[in-house]
């Protein structure tokens, strides 16, 4: 089971959080709507690539990423979605396309959006296309130490 390691993350950090069985899906809004959460408290990972380096981007399930604006933010011209076939083996342990935000557990900077930082919880794939982890905000942040910027989404 994908979320195993997860989950042995958060037991270990004694961190209260709900696990959310839902029928498969695999779009950020179809999985909110099918774990009943709404679209802007639901996490939603995207892979990138900062310079030669992967990274995790963090955004509600109800908006996209503005790449210009993210290499405008990181001052960098060299910002791209990275592919799953780049970044499909830095999750041994997740469906492809299901990764938690937790990038300190694969090794990667974790970038969250200040609107996502401003909820009192958060929800995200689990590592499956049929599991959702809510938890507070608050938790995410101390285990993840993401960097908060105000990305521009649309």
């Amino acid at each position: 089971m994908p979320a195993k390691t997860l989950k042995a993350f958060l037991n270990k950090h004694n961190v209260r959080y709900v696990s959310i069985q839902h029928s498969t899906a695999f779009t950020a809004p179809e999985i909110a709507a099918s774990a009943h959460v709404s679209g802007r408290d639901f996490a939603k990972t995207v892979i990138v690539m900062i310079e030669n380096e992967m990274a995790m981007i963090v955004l509600p399930a109800n908006r996209q990423l503005v790449l210009s604006e993210l290499r405008d933010m990181l001052d960098t011209n060299h910002v791209r979605l990275a592919s799953e076939a780049e970044f499909k083996d830095e999750f041994p342990d997740c469906e492809i396309g299901a990764m938690p935000p937790f990038g300190n557990l694969y090794k990667m900077r974790t970038y969250v959006t200040a609107n996502l930082a401003d909820e009192m919880e958060i929800a995200f794939n689990a590592g499956t296309h049929t599991e959702v982890i809510k938890m507070a905000y608050i938790d995410f942040e101390q285990l993840v130490n993401p960097i908060v910027l105000d990305f521009v989404t649309t």
